[in-house]
């Protein structure tokens, strides 16, 4: 088992971020074969998910839509007046189960795996745990 924490700096207060060179270089890394990687964010207003790589204007239609449907009401009563946040990140999920296989990370063609910022620009991390 090997256990890594990349630190990502976000630079916009909603990002979507592409991770999936890092992902794949600690694996290059730890010389496991075959296994399972774990990767889990440790913020409440960030998150983690899978997604299509080739297009870069999905990542600003994923932002817009889930601006969209979860605004920043003024009727929110967290008092860090940032409940759009939290919300948008627990939908998306704090975590990510990926498989590897002869040393590469099992993608769909299409796949990348991304990095989300709901509350930044911030210094945050994520912890890759490989098996």
């Amino acid at each position: 088992m090997i256990t890594k924490t990349i630190s990502i700096k976000t630079t916009e207060f909603n990002e979507i971020i592409n991770i999936t060179n890092q992902i794949q270089k600690i694996v290059d890394e730890s010389n496991i074969v075959d296994g399972q990687v774990i990767l889990f964010v440790p913020h409440t207003t960030a998150a983690v998910t899978i997604n299509e790589n080739t297009d870069p204007d999905l990542k600003k239609d994923i932002l817009l839509g889930l601006s969209k449907f979860f605004p920043n009401l003024k009727e929110f009563e967290h008092f860090e007046n940032n409940s759009d946040a939290h919300i948008k990140a627990s939908l998306i999920s704090p975590e990510q189960i990926l498989l590897v296989e002869n040393k590469k990370l099992i993608l769909g063609t299409w796949q990348g795996i991304y990095f989300c910022e709901f509350d930044g620009p911030r210094n945050r991390n994520l912890i890759v745990r490989i098996f």
